[in-house]
């Protein structure tokens, strides 16, 4: 397989937390297709699928995240007691991946392209991102920029504290843009027509981090109105014809239970990925 085959276009990955198990299925018939591009920008699990597809490893997230959603080491209350967190920090980004279910660090790390994970500054409230060629083999800049609040602590990247990248950019496309690409492929993981409210559980976040990160809370209470911003701007630029757009069907679960609804939903990432190929390849000029 060739390593790099796109020139031009950014790949784009929004997050979810399990709703990504559909794009894992549209990553893997890329690998099928021995389509490789040459810079990625990932958030929250968006990241992690970025992982897997650099890897090159095909079905390696789904048989993850189908293997152990159940397992209370992986997720579960139990984890707050030592991790503050409902996922097992540990073995979630270091046993898997380096004792269970071996990542291929080498293939990984001799990636020639771009790949960059956005995490959300606590501090500031700023998107910074980062190389990920570079992560630790503990994975720590997974764990920020999968880092919900609340759901997960903050987490260090040196000396100062991360959270989830989709906090202050939920879909990276600027990001792209700002790096110099002018056409892209995004894989979202809402429906078409979805548009962001603000619900219950993001006021209590914010309450309880409105003392010690006042300028993360002022970026969460924009969030809602920075994404459906981004989902209008994609929409204008799907129109254009600078935007290739993979979306599911149907709303999925970011915290689905059930392991069948999970490879449904990967199925039908694979299937549309599948059946838009041709589509694909010449938008990418393939």
């Amino acid at each position: 397989m060739e390593q790099l085959n796109i020139k031009d276009t950014s790949l784009i990955l929004e997050g979810g937390t399990f709703r990504t198990v559909f794009t894992a299925g549209i990553l893997d018939a890329f690998l099928d297709h021995d389509i490789m591009m040459p810079y990625i920008v990932g958030i929250s699990a968006g990241a992690i699928n970025a992982c897997s597809y650099v890897s090159k490893q095909k079905e390696r997230t789904l048989r993850v995240l189908t293997d152990y959603r159940h397992d209370k080491r992986y997720m579960g209350f139990q984890n707050f007691i030592k991790e503050k967190s409902l996922f097992g920090l540990n073995f979630a980004y270091d046993v898997v991946p380096n004792q269970l279910d071996l990542f291929d660090w080498e293939t990984f790390q001799s990636y020639k392209g771009s790949v960059q994970f956005g995490v959300t500054n606590a501090k500031t409230g700023q998107v910074e991102y980062k190389n990920a060629i570079e992560m630790d083999k503990s994975c720590t800049l997974l764990r920020a920029t999968c880092a919900i609040p609340v759901l997960f602590p903050e987490i260090k990247l040196g000396d100062e504290p991360y959270f989830d990248g989709g906090l202050a950019d939920p879909i990276p496309i600027r990001k792209a843009i700002a790096d110099g690409y002018t056409n892209h492929v995004i894989i979202l993981t809402r429906p078409k027509g979805y548009r962001k409210h603000t619900d219950r559980q993001s006021k209590f976040t914010m309450k309880l981090l409105s003392a010690r990160y006042p300028k993360l809370v002022e970026t969460m209470r924009k969030r809602v109105i920075r994404y459906n911003e981004t989902i209008r701007t994609i929409e204008r630029l799907e129109e254009q014809g600078k935007v290739f757009v993979f979306r599911p069907e149907h709303p999925l679960q970011s915290l689905e239970k059930d392991v069948n609804v999970m490879r449904k939903s990967y199925n039908l990432g694979y299937k549309q990925a599948i059946d838009r190929m041709e589509a694909l390849k010449d938008f990418l000029n393939l």
